[in-house]
């Protein structure tokens, strides 16, 4: 285990010591020392240590008989000191002061005496003075805060145990600390939590006779579970209440103008930043960069790997937008046929063309109007539209297939993409005018590979929908399974993940998902050691991504047979927004058979 830094010598060493040419005179040495008031100092020639002068040795010489201070420090100095190593720690040196030389040029690379120590000294007693001084702050919090908090062990033994919690289940701080959770706590599932490595959070939870709202957090530290946190957030039904009564007075001051009606469709459809699960670095950037785009009205770019999310973040913008009185209208460019793309984004007059509709129809853009339009897979779209979408962008008006008649439009514009339009544009395959316009903020959803931390959060909210939709019992997820999961890469990303975890609820049986229930091409990965190995090849990856496209299709075809075509009952049940099953329904050409 490597010594911190701060404890080295490497850290505290003086690189630049005064040093003593082995030609100087005894006398002049004398004058050097009595003027630095030191007892020795090193002899050096071109940077290498030849021997240390002692004022001891000078003395010894000065009391011979006869006149010797005229000679050179080289005939004075002695060979014998003490020697240290870069990475000696300081707390183990007994005798100063200390010579660090180089094992390679012999040069001498620092000096370490008592002016270093005392400095070294210094700063660790400020240090551990504010380590006394946060450790108090934070006991002070832990104990005055109004939730009841608990911390376990890897063994479900109470290490910490605040007054707040203390109350609620009438066994004083010292009498719990030290014991295992469940002598102290009524039906706790911290053992539960330690063992699957997976979250619960705002989870109902009855104690000492008293209804309340609870998080149980794993606690990891380098792919292990250390221990678990219990947090009690509401006390009953109440105070739940009181929140929402809060949120609802906030609503309402700041959308005064809206009806009742819009404000509960509104409530029904939104999906917010917090819907967007992970609190890792990376993904927590990319919220942040949202945030700020929802509060303007700039054009948005957002760009990630299939499968990382890209639609719920254009969402997350709308809703927190202006925008989000008018419509959301999502349009996947890449399953659009190139001969229809045109009167679906601009609509068409009455009579346009043969089969259109007697009436004529309005295209996305217009119903986009006062609302937001997410052009999907942008990357995607011909060349020839892509000259009509910035015609659009520039004038902020419309004219229908068939019509002559400019229909002014007010919406947001929100594009995504899978591939690198700067490429594409440097390729001549995307317009570099449109892509400008497009490049105004840019937000780039990072990977799931890249915030494998936030894997027990998807799984614990995943599991929740899916116990809803299957109308279950919510399942918990081994411990090894989850690890086996954070050495996977996952090419599919949150997809894959989501598909992974529906396999896995259906196919178990009973209420805890085990190690034997992996899908077998991730069975096919594991190495003898218990690891995952990262996909073979390209080729590989997308087999099973057509795998998991297949299994897609097939729930959507079993689902909306379950509802008889409905398909707003079908994207509730299957936990997707309408136009996101509208566009995968288009992609598997599932369009024939449902059409209400």
């Amino acid at each position: 285990m490597m010594k911190p830094e701060l404890d080295t010598v490497e850290k505290w060493m003086n690189t630049k010591p005064t040093t003593i040419d082995p030609l100087m005179e005894v006398h002049e040495a004398l004058k050097l020392l009595r003027n630095l008031n030191e007892t020795e100092l090193p002899v050096t020639q071109d940077g290498h240590l030849l021997g240390i002068l002692r004022l001891q040795d000078i003395i010894v010489l000065m009391n011979e008989k006869g006149d010797k201070s005229h000679q050179q420090t080289a005939n004075v100095m002695t060979n014998s000191f003490v020697r240290l190593n870069k990475d000696t720690v300081l707390q183990d040196i007994r005798e100063l002061p200390g010579y660090i030389v180089s094992d390679e040029s012999g040069k001498l690379e620092g000096v370490l005496t008592e002016k270093e120590l005392l400095l070294y000294h210094k700063e660790l007693t400020q240090k551990v003075k504010k380590t006394e001084d946060l450790m108090k702050w934070y006991e002070l919090i832990f104990n005055t805060a109004y939730e009841g908090l608990t911390v376990v062990d890897e063994n479900g033994v109470i290490q910490l145990f605040n007054e707040a919690y203390s109350r609620y289940v009438g066994v004083p701080k010292d009498a719990a600390v030290g014991q295992h959770a469940s002598n102290v706590i009524d039906n706790t599932r911290l053992p539960v939590v330690l063992k699957t490595g997976v979250p619960e959070r705002s989870q109902a939870h009855r104690l000492q006779g008293q209804d309340l709202v609870v998080h149980r957090i794993p606690i990891w530290k380098d792919n292990k579970i250390i221990g678990a946190a219990g947090i009690l957030v509401y006390e009953g039904l109440t105070e739940i209440q009181q929140v929402i009564q809060r949120m609802e007075q906030l609503h309402k001051r700041d959308e005064h103008n809206y009806q009742l009606k819009q404000v509960s469709n509104f409530l029904d459809s939104a999906i917010n930043f917090e819907d967007i699960l992970g609190d890792s670095p990376a993904i927590s950037n990319a919220k942040k960069i949202a945030r700020k785009a929802a509060s303007s009205k700039a054009t948005v770019l957002i760009t990630g790997e299939s499968g990382v999310g890209k639609e719920q973040f254009a969402k997350a913008i709308h809703y927190a937008g202006d925008t989000k009185a008018g419509d959301f209208i999502s349009v996947n460019c890449a399953a659009i046929p190139e001969g229809l793309m045109e009167s679906e984004l601009f609509g068409y007059t009455k009579g346009a063309f043969t089969g259109a509709d007697r009436e004529g129809k309005a295209g996305k853009f217009e119903l986009a109007h006062n609302g937001t339009i997410f052009l999907d897979e942008i990357g995607d779209m011909p060349l020839r539209m892509q000259a009509k979408i910035l015609r659009v962008l520039q004038e902020k008006k419309v004219e229908r297939v068939g019509g002559n008649q400019p229909i002014p439009l007010n919406f947001r514009l929100i594009t995504a993409t899978n591939k690198n339009l700067t490429q594409m544009v440097h390729d001549g395959k995307f317009r570099e005018d449109l892509y400008y316009r497009l490049y105004v903020i840019p937000i780039d959803i990072p990977p799931l590979r890249e915030r494998k931390n936030d894997i027990p959060i998807i799984i614990a909210h995943k599991l929740q929908q899916l116990a809803k939709v299957y109308q279950a019992n919510v399942k918990t997820i081994d411990q090894q399974l989850l690890k086996l999961m954070y050495k996977y890469d996952w090419p599919g990303n949150i997809r894959e993940l989501m598909n992974i975890l529906e396999r896995l609820f259906v196919l178990t049986d009973g209420e805890h998902i085990s190690f034997n229930a992996l899908p077998e091409f991730l069975h096919i990965e594991l190495q003898k050691e218990g690891t995952l190995a990262p996909v073979q090849s390209l080729k590989k990856r997308r087999e099973l991504l057509a795998e998991a496209s297949k299994e897609e299709q097939e729930l959507i075809k079993q689902t909306l047979e379950q509802v008889k075509g409905n398909k707003s009952q079908a994207a509730k049940l299957l936990g997707v927004s309408r136009a996101t099953l509208y566009n995968k329904i288009s992609r598997y050409a599932l369009d024939k058979n449902y059409n209400t």
